[in-house]
C-alpha cells in the first residue's frame, strides 16, 4: 500500500480532533448543545492548525464558523433540556468580536483580522453558558498565548519581533471555558 500524500500527519491530527470531540461530549454531556459543539470542533481545529502554518484565519472559514455556531446554539435553545441561553450566547460573540475589534484598532500590527472574526464564534460558544464562562474563556486565550509568548520574547530582540499565531491560543482558552461550563450546566 502506498503511502498518503500526507504522510503520517494525517493519523495524530485524526486522533486530537477526536479527543476534542470526546472530551467536549463527555463535558457537555446528552444536552442538544453537545451536537453544536462536537460538530464544530473539527472546524476550530482545522482553523487553529491552518493558523499555525501560515498565520492567516480565512474568511471562507471563520465567517461561516460564526453564522454556523450562532445559528446551531439558536436551534439547541429551542429544544428541551438545553443547558444555556441563546441571547447570552449571541451577545458574548458581538461582545467578544467588539473586544478584538478594539484591540485590533489600537495595534493593527499586534493582532490580525482573522483573529476578531474568529473571536465572534468564540464568544457565540463561551456565552452561551454565561458571562462567567465567557470572561473565564476568553482571558484564558490571552493567558495561554502569553504563557507561550513571554519565553520567546526573552529570547532576544529579533525573537521579540516574530510574530506567532494567536488563533490556537483563542481556541483553547474557549475550549477550557466550555468544558467548564459543560461541567458546571
Amino acid at each position: 500500500a502506498e503511502a498518503h500524500a500526507y504522510g503520517r500527519r494525517g493519523a495524530p491530527l485524526a486522533v486530537l480532533t477526536a479527543a476534542v470531540c470526546a472530551v467536549l461530549a463527555a463535558a457537555v454531556g446528552a444536552r442538544p448543545e453537545a451536537g453544536v459543539y462536537v460538530g464544530l470542533a473539527p472546524l476550530f481545529v482545522l482553523l487553529a492548525l491552518v493558523d499555525l502554518a501560515v498565520h492567516r484565519l480565512p474568511d471562507v472559514l471563520t465567517l461561516p464558523l460564526a453564522a454556523a455556531t450562532s445559528a446551531g446554539l439558536t436551534a439547541a435553545a429551542l429544544l428541551p433540556g438545553a443547558a444555556g441561553d441563546w441571547r447570552g450566547a449571541l451577545l458574548g460573540g458581538g461582545a467578544l468580536g467588539a473586544a478584538y475589534l478594539l484591540l485590533y484598532l489600537i495595534n493593527p500590527a499586534g493582532l490580525g483580522f482573522g483573529d476578531v472574526k474568529l473571536a465572534l464564534s468564540l464568544g457565540v460558544a463561551l456565552g452561551w453558558y454565561g458571562w462567567g464562562v465567557w470572561t473565564f474563556g476568553a482571558f484564558l486565550g490571552f493567558l495561554y498565548g502569553a504563557l507561550y509568548g513571554l519565553p520567546q520574547a526573552l529570547k532576544g530582540p529579533d525573537a521579540r519581533k516574530r510574530a506567532f499565531a494567536f488563533g490556537p491560543f483563542m481556541a483553547a482558552g474557549a475550549l477550557t471555558g466550555v468544558l467548564l461550563g459543560g461541567f458546571g450546566a
